[in-house]
């Protein structure tokens, strides 16, 4: 029995002690004070007639007097229910005065102030004088608990509106492993129609939703633990068998004792997310192109060869270079580099074992780590992958005969960590790439000199711009009656601790360590101005490396130095290699469309020593062909070279090219090359490459010819 209750007994006894059943009179002083002071209206009354007595309570309850309500002939309850409630009220008592039982309701009362109050009226019926039953009770403000009961059930329904319509998924679940409740989102997030699909499927969560059987006793682990999980992520099995990944939140749901009822939380889908993780975790991992081992995964591999060492065997880095892949790439384009690429990462993989590692370290450069149980048979797994590499391969029409140079460093006796091992095999590499291709080096400290000298090399070529140590030097072409028609600008570098440095020793390092693009526009801009100044239609070409073409920027590059300097268009040539015009990169093609619009001339360099396709002499607005000095060198009338030459100063006829032999060094070259038909000439025959302050000078001397006039 709830207090109102024992409270209701009590206020009967205390009534029929005080208007004893055949009484009619008040009660005595003692009960009535005791009466007046209850919180509430103690009353004594019938049910359509003036009441027998009403306490003093009635002032604070409604605000009307006692003896007000106590004169009221249509009866007390008539006179203060609103009159909405009135009905319901009527039956319920005149219910309990027929049965002269108890009696307990609530409803609304209407106050002397015309507001309305809830209020509990709890009492019981009993026979009063002359037979008529009477209604001894008590009236009690609820009005709190009322509007407390009303907020929670909006709570409540807003909650159940929440959780059915919620596109997250919501449920509860007792500990073992059942569904007490889920809601719409969350059983079509697992494969079902409806909620009461999932609920009568799934009555084992631990063992028929999880991916990974002991997760669930992890999720209650952690509850135990904490007391909730956030972000719980796990992979589970979708009603068709499919698995999607989601996140839980949940906390557990104790009774009043402490006693675990049930887990309550909501769940995501994060499938998508985890996806985009994963493919983040695998870019950083993992080379795009050969799907190889990164530089970044290359030190965990390390690592874990390091502590699986046990003592046997010899854990080695191998890094390995391809020889001729820069030929390749340059002369077939880049798209032809990547599947070349591809390809060896293949054989790589193939030739070790699945305990060892191929990593793509960047370019056409591999890293192996591989532990074998002797010296000598870690030298026949490299050399299995020497002869691996060297394989023909066929690509788009192409036999490629590729090989590669590998340096190896031991862990331990060459490094402790990748840097190190890293280090001492580039430089067993570059040893081994100097003996000549598809060679095996390892590591001792004596190899550490020229990789040094390397790193001293770039980092000066990396200061040579700001430092004014590079400079353009200009070798003339002459027609075929030795006049000049222009000058090839050839970039030189000379630096006080190295000396002067080769272009074929810096023009690779420049490209490899991203100078090449500055050291281009800074020759290209001399190159214009100096032109600029000479006399007559007089034209100067520049080189431009593959690289350049990477950016997007080369064409407003030519055309600031055009601007700056005033020279025009058609007096500057752009020499390219094959390997440009054989690119099927669209952007580099546009960008040749572009520069051709800007009016300069294009020319093709070393025509002849790359993978040439004839195809691309038609595609592109070329106006130059420069046959390659290896040719001129053995132009003998009846050698094969001589035939070759002959053959492209024809093609070059016919397609209204102007053909250049570069390379001259004798008159007897200087004849046959003219009788061969090319139209003009560069080489030591008419002049080294001379300093720009020299240009002005050599013309004025040669304004007439040179090596005298031609026969």
């Amino acid at each position: 029995m709830d207090g109102h209750g024992a409270r209701g007994l009590v206020m009967g006894a205390v009534m029929t002690a005080a208007f004893p059943l055949e009484a009619a009179s008040p009660p005595p002083p003692g009960l009535l004070c005791l009466l007046n002071r209850l919180e509430g209206l103690v009353y004594r009354a019938g049910l359509d007639r003036s009441a027998d007595f009403v306490s003093t309570g009635s002032v604070a309850l409604c605000g009307h007097q006692a003896a007000w309500l106590q004169g009221r002939r249509d009866g007390l309850h008539r006179r203060l229910v609103v009159a909405e409630d009135w009905p319901r009220v009527r039956r319920a008592l005149a219910r309990a005065l027929a049965e002269q039982g108890y009696y307990r309701l609530e409803y609304r009362l209407r106050c002397r102030d015309g507001s309305l109050k809830w209020v509990k009226d709890s009492g019981r019926a009993l026979p009063g004088a002359g037979g008529e039953a009477v209604l001894e009770g008590m009236l009690s403000d609820v009005q709190e608990q009322v509007q407390d009961r009303y907020r929670l059930a909006r709570a409540e329904a807003r909650y159940q509106g929440l959780f059915d319509h919620s596109v997250i998924g919501m449920f509860q679940s007792t500990p073992d492993g059942h569904y007490l409740a889920a809601n719409q989102a969350l059983a079509e997030m697992y494969g079902y129609d409806a909620t009461t699909a999932l609920m009568a499927e799934l009555k084992d969560i631990g063992n028929r939703l999880y991916v990974m059987p002991d997760r669930r006793e992890q999720f209650k682990r952690q509850i135990r633990e904490r007391g909730f999980v956030s972000d719980f992520e796990s992979e589970v099995y979708r009603q068709d068998g499919s698995t999607l990944w989601i996140a839980e939140t949940a906390h557990a749901v104790h009774d009043l004792d402490g006693e675990l009822l049930y887990y309550q939380g909501t769940v995501e889908d994060i499938t998508e997310r985890k996806r985009y993780q994963q493919r983040l975790e695998y870019q950083a991992n993992y080379d795009l192109l050969t799907g190889l081992p990164n530089r970044h995964l290359l030190v965990t591999r390390l690592e874990q060869g390091r502590q699986q060492a046990g003592g046997r065997g010899q854990l080695a880095l191998a890094f390995v270079d391809l020889d001729n892949f820069k030929v390749i790439n340059d002369s077939l384009g880049h798209a032809t580099g990547d599947r070349l690429l591809i390809d060896i990462a293949r054989r790589l993989e193939s030739a070790l074992g699945a305990q060892d590692t191929v990593a793509r370290y960047g370019g056409d450069e591999f890293v192996l780590l591989a532990r074998r149980e002797s010296a000598e048979a870690l030298h026949r797994a490299l050399e299995r992958v020497l002869d691996a590499v060297s394989a023909p391969l066929q690509l788009d029409g192409h036999e490629l005969l590729i090989t590669c140079s590998i340096g190896v460093a031991l862990l331990g006796a060459d490094g402790d960590n990748l840097e190190a091992l890293l280090q001492h095999a580039d430089a067993a590499m570059y040893s081994a790439k100097s003996r000549g291709r598809s060679g095996l080096c390892f590591y001792n400290r004596q190899l550490n000199a020229p990789a040094v000298a390397r790193l001293r090399l770039e980092a000066a070529l990396r200061r040579a711009l700001e430092r004014n140590e590079i400079d353009v030097h200009f070798q003339p072409k002459v027609d075929r009656d030795g006049r000049p028609r222009s000058f090839e600008a050839l970039v030189r570098w000379h630096n006080p601790e190295f000396g002067a440095i080769s272009p074929a020793e810096f023009i690779p390092i420049a490209e490899e360590i991203g100078q090449i693009e500055p050291i281009t526009e800074f020759v290209l801009a001399r190159a214009c101005r100096l032109a600029r100044a000479w006399p007559g239609e007089l034209a100067v070409a520049v080189n431009l490396s593959p690289r350049l073409f990477h950016s997007g920027e080369l064409c407003r590059r030519v055309e600031r130095a055009l601007a700056a300097s005033g020279l025009a268009p058609h007096r500057l040539e752009l020499e390219l290699t094959e390997g440009i015009l054989m690119e099927k990169n669209m952007r580099a093609v546009a960008q040749l469309q572009a520069l051709k619009a800007l009016g300069v001339r294009l020319a093709v360099d070393d025509f002849g020593t790359g993978y040439s396709s004839l195809a691309y002499l038609r595609r592109f607005p070329l106006d130059i062909l420069k046959v390659d000095k290896s040719f001129v060198g053995n132009c003998r009338p009846d050698a094969s070279d001589a035939i070759l030459v002959r053959a492209i100063s024809s093609l070059g006829r016919e397609l209204g090219l102007t053909v250049v032999a570069e390379g001259v060094e004798t008159r007897a070259q200087w004849d046959f090359l003219r009788q061969a038909g090319c139209d003009e000439f560069q080489g030591y025959l008419f002049a080294r490459p001379l300093p720009a302050e020299q240009t002005l000078a050599w013309l004025e001397q040669h304004r007439h010819g040179v090596v005298g006039a031609a026969p």
